[in-house]
């Protein structure tokens, strides 16, 4: 099938035209109708590039050929449109359409921009009617016209569409016992389906996909899928031969009805052919170009424009066009896949999600460690597309890769501790001592927390406040049966690991830890009056 669409020059616009590798320079693509030799190469995989159309035929891409919705943009009939022409915002064209009175959702595109005024007819049946659009009527000059030239031959005239309606009421009503079946295409004349209907006061039967079309437009209620309901049916126009025409006679009385404007003989007595076309005849092409004037035509069929039309031009020389350079690099420049807000903002928020913390947080009464751990917490809770579980304070802990020591907790005492355990834990205290291994780093701030995990860290201290904070000291003696040592002994070894400390109170200081250390060296008291550590 041949296309009938054309690529503007010197601009990025596109009418009718699908074949995007012949066009690179295209950007955006208007659509004057839903027939399908106006549709070559559009499919469901249209992409990248915004398609212009009437809010009509928007609805019927949409149904027929399942474009994306974000390709699709309608606009209303007789309102002027700016478009972008470039990147910038710097050169943009003004858009109106116009009714073609054609088909359903068919338009006229008036083009208004830097290459001048352009009136894109697409396929049309000129009416008077026309010329009294405010954009017509009001606008400059009409420097080009891309004309509809179907039925562009002198020696041929057409009815009006009014007559071709009566010529087949009057076929009909001469044949009063037939049934009548109409060849159409799958778009188009559903206003004399309806006329006939209201006429012969009965039902027009269709084909499931064509009702589908039917409900989209919203047509009266006059047809129906259920075969043999009505007189009257629709079918295919391909269908509707001699061979057809005979052997529906073979069955009922049946009448054939061809309305087109194509030279067509009829080889059959009850196959009728009548001029009724969507498409302007030759005199209403010359009545419309008289009117308007334009500075040059360019036809849609083919590329012959017959000498009748072409005398009625001004011959106005026309000035050359200059391509702003905005345009010309927005032409040069690859389209860009564009992303839905939802998605581009799921995408921000993942780039400016904040990191959690990492490492061993304590909660000590040190202010600057609990204020950080309380806005890194604030922080992750906050974050807008964040699910319930993870608001949940302990699905949160679990993925924050942090360590929470809670050093309010109260340690176990001596009693949940075995002997053994703890003379074993102060002996290597001692020997690492007397080696020189321990040194300020292992008890220091920074070193608490580095080796939260290693045997002797901050916990470890506690364990030399239980030795002290042991509240029955012969309980030792008597619970350990592999060494007897007297407590005198254990005051012994911890006397020394204290001279062989590298470091002294003041040492604490700078660290900002002194209190938690003053906690480790409390009085013995009994199990009832211990405080928690």
């Amino acid at each position: 099938m041949s296309a009938n669409g054309k690529v503007i020059p010197h601009t990025p616009l596109a009418v009718d035209f699908w074949h995007v590798r012949k066009c690179p320079g295209s950007r955006l693509f208007f659509l004057t109708h839903m027939h399908s030799d106006h549709t070559v190469g559009l499919t469901s995989t249209w992409s990248n590039r915004p398609i212009y159309c009437s809010p009509v035929t928007a609805t019927l891409l949409r149904l027929k050929l399942q474009v994306k919705e974000q390709w699709i943009h309608p606009l209303e009939l007789c309102e002027p449109y700016l478009l972008p022409l470039d990147d910038i915002g710097k050169e943009k064209v003004t858009v109106t359409l116009i009714d073609a009175n054609h088909c359903p959702g068919a338009v006229m595109f008036l083009f208004e921009g830097y290459f001048g005024t352009i009136l894109y007819t697409g396929d049309f049946r000129y009416t008077p009617s026309m010329l009294r659009e405010p954009c017509l009527r009001t606008s400059t000059a009409i420097d080009i016209l891309y004309l509809d030239n179907t039925n562009c031959d002198p020696n041929r005239s057409l009815p009006s569409r009014q007559k071709a309606t009566q010529e087949i009421k009057e076929i009909i009503r001469s044949h009063p016992d037939h049934n009548v079946v109409i060849g159409l295409y799958s778009l188009g004349k559903e206003t004399l389906l309806v006329e006939l209907a209201m006429e012969f006061k009965t039902w027009v039967e269709v084909s499931f996909e064509r009702m589908e079309t039917i409900k989209a437009l919203e047509l009266p209620d006059v047809f129906t899928t259920e075969p043999g309901a009505g007189r009257i049916r629709v079918v295919e126009q391909s269908r509707v031969y001699y061979t057809t025409a005979h052997d529906l006679n073979k069955e009922h009385p049946t009448l054939a009805i061809l309305p087109t404007s194509r030279l067509f003989i009829s080889p059959h007595p009850n196959l009728h052919v009548v001029p009724y076309s969507d498409h302007s005849s030759y005199q209403e092409l010359v009545d419309f170009v008289s009117a308007l004037r334009p500075s040059s035509i360019v036809p849609i069929v083919g590329s012959c424009v017959p000498g009748g039309l072409s005398a009625l031009l001004p011959h106005k020389k026309r000035h050359e066009i200059h391509v702003p350079e905005s345009v010309r690099q927005y032409m040069l420049r690859e389209p860009e896949r564009q992303l839905s807000s939802s998605v581009y903002t799921g995408l921000c928020r993942r780039n400016l999600r904040p990191r959690a913390p990492k490492g061993v947080i304590f909660d000590t009464p040190l202010k600057k460690s609990r204020k950080l751990y309380e806005e890194a917490s604030e922080a992750e809770s906050m974050e807008p597309d964040g699910s319930e579980e993870e608001t949940d304070t302990g699905s949160s802990r679990k993925d924050s890769d942090c360590i929470l020591v809670d050093l309010n907790v109260k340690v176990p005492t001596n009693k949940e501790r075995s002997c053994d355990q703890i003379l074993s834990e102060t002996q290597v205290i001692m020997e690492s001592a007397q080696n020189g291994q321990l040194n300020e780093d292992n008890f220091g701030a920074e070193g608490i927390q580095a080796n939260s995990s290693s045997e002797y860290s901050c916990g470890d201290c506690n364990t030399l406040g239980l030795l002290q904070n042991s509240p029955d000291r012969d309980s030792l003696s008597s619970t350990s049966n592999s060494t007897e040592l007297s407590w005198e002994m254990i005051e012994e070894h911890e006397n020394n690991l204290l001279k062989c400390l590298p470091f002294s109170e003041e040492d604490f200081k700078p660290w900002g830890i002194l209190p938690l250390v003053q906690t480790f060296t409390v009085s013995p008291v009994k199990d009832s009056e211990q405080e928690p550590i």
